[in-house]
């Protein structure tokens, strides 16, 4: 594991250009809009959150699943592997590097049957078709594709160092925080390095609870611009999710996802 940030495989290979990544999305959007596809991957980041904390996994589990979900479809179509499959695989992957323990696989695939039965039934009519041998075998998919680059630097570690500099700690902290819990939903992760987004999470924070912060962020000399961009991000997050309404919406968005090929399981190719 690189010792710092600024040597490590999170910033070397997965700090992408946005162009990049509106190019690689081509061609999913020749199924559907720009924000159709930014809703898709909302609703997914949100069944990863819920599957979560079902699982009783800490936030920093979940955040991780969240990027290796983003840096998937960042390369890939959605038609590759269906989101469904991969966002488990991604919250399995992520609980042993964050060395939260491995969730048993029984108890993933049961937990997973439960959180689409009784949480994400607006959603989908069927239950949730996957087993333990497809989510290994997407595992597979899924390290090849991150090229085995597992280490993720997440934004919640500045945050604290920086909110604790500023000394507005209590105030600032959970409001901040929660920001950067919602940066997830956005292409930010894949964008710009962590301790970017916990200053644009903690410059709006300060806005949030009116904290005159303004000498501080002058002092520590850093690329506005850049944060500037990323609160836009976020902020436009904010200004789609006051118009989706996700239990309206999201059974016909799902219909329009390009639908992956069926990937029978090398056990099954057997027979």
């Amino acid at each position: 594991m690189a010792g710092n940030f600024w040597q490590s495989s999170h910033c070397q290979q997965w700090i992408v250009d946005r162009q990049d990544l509106i190019r690689e999305r081509q061609n999913d959007l020749q199924f559907m809009s720009e924000e159709e596809h930014q809703k898709i991957l909302i609703f997914f980041c949100n069944f990863m959150q819920t599957l979560g904390e079902q699982l009783k996994l800490r936030q920093q589990v979940i955040a991780t699943a969240s990027v290796y979900f983003k840096r998937f479809y960042a390369r890939n179509s959605l038609k590759c592997i269906d989101p469904l499959l991969l966002a488990p695989t991604s919250i399995f992957l992520a609980s042993k590097v964050e060395e939260f323990g491995v969730i048993s696989n029984s108890r993933l695939v049961t937990t997973c049957h439960q959180v689409v039965k009784s949480k994400f039934n607006y959603a989908y009519a069927q239950e949730f078709p996957y087993r333990t041998n497809h989510i290994l075998e997407c595992e597979f998919y899924l390290l090849e594709n991150m090229d085995c680059c597992l280490i993720v630097y997440q934004p919640y570690r500045p945050l604290v160092h920086f909110v604790q500099d500023m000394g507005y700690e209590e105030q600032l902290l959970p409001t901040a925080w929660r920001m950067v819990n919602d940066s997830l939903r956005t292409d930010v992760c894949l964008l710009y390095p962590p301790y970017q987004i916990a200053l644009a999470c903690l410059m709006m924070a300060c806005v949030v609870m009116q904290k005159d912060t303004k000498s501080w962020f002058a002092d520590i000399g850093v690329d506005m611009e850049k944060i500037q961009e990323i609160c836009r991000y976020i902020l436009s997050f904010y200004d789609l999710t006051k118009s989706y309404d996700e239990k309206k919406e999201a059974q016909a968005l799902l219909g329009k996802m390009p639908k992956p090929k069926t990937q029978p399981s090398r056990e099954e190719n057997k027979h």
